[in-house]
């Protein structure tokens, strides 16, 4: 079992003393589902009530179940949302591609596809290209709590892909069944919603599709926010290692106050 010393089930005496959004999850379907769970989520948080079964049913996903953030993302900017993305995933981007002006980065990810053959990055590449053609905005910023508390307090909710591994505190996982395994296992790589900020403990309030989490029973807990932090920088392990936002075009109404 993972360590709890520092993760407390999100109750209404914790929510009355902290910012906390109103993100409700469903639990995911299966295994693989957490991230258009965790974007059915968001939607329903903007007021759109679409069923999950929908979400779910055009997701793009790998081979073996699972998906990339920039697929969810592409999938909002297709339903009229606006979507931006904080990566930290330095096998897909270049940091010189944030840092120098007018530099065309679906140009060098085209580039980049030409002499890479990883079967991942191949298709990360193909998602970021389709979500730069929609619209959507790449950010390279520093992860920290400070930039947390900052989109939170915009009222925006956070879909992080992460490492469950590093968050869960849990074993390894191998094969097709992913069994536990701290020998043979590989990391895992999970999608989950942030929704508040405590400030006297640094905490940030998770929503987590996934149940039984190894945290209780509730989609939601209270957990550090350095143990967040790393897990999401960690989930470079899985492609992930990114942050997206996704919220309502200027004039859309949404049944969000």
């Amino acid at each position: 079992m993972p360590s709890t010393a520092d993760v407390e089930p999100a109750t209404a005496h914790t929510r009355s003393r902290a910012l906390h959004l109103p993100v409700r999850t469903l639990p995911q379907p299966d295994e693989t589902t957490c991230g258009p769970t965790c974007l059915h989520a968001i939607y329903a948080y903007w007021g759109d009530d679409e069923p999950l079964a929908g979400v779910v049913s055009r997701m793009w996903r790998l081979q073996h179940g699972g998906t990339f953030a920039v697929f969810l993302g592409c999938d909002a900017l297709r339903k009229g949302y606006r979507a931006r993305i904080y990566t930290y995933n330095l096998t897909v981007f270049d940091p010189t591609w944030f840092t120098h002006p007018r530099v065309d980065i679906a140009e060098k990810l085209m580039q980049q596809r030409k002499i890479k053959n990883d079967e991942r990055l191949q298709y990360a590449t193909e998602g970021y290209l389709e979500f730069l053609g929609l619209g959507g905005r790449l950010r390279l910023a520093n992860l920290s709590q400070y930039l947390i508390r900052g989109l939170l307090s915009c009222r925006l909710p956070i879909l992080t892909g992460l490492s469950s591994t590093y968050l869960y505190r849990s074993a390894r996982e191998f094969g097709p069944q992913d069994t536990p395994d701290d020998v043979r296992g590989l990391p895992a790589g999970h999608f989950v919603v942030i929704a508040g900020w405590e400030q006297q403990r640094r905490r940030v309030l998770v929503v987590d599709p996934y149940q039984p989490n190894p945290y209780g029973p509730a989609h939601e807990y209270w957990i550090d926010v350095d143990r967040v932090l790393a897990a999401t920088l960690l989930g470079i392990v899985t492609h992930d290692a990114n942050l997206l936002v996704v919220y309502p075009a200027q004039g859309r109404e949404t049944g969000q106050r």
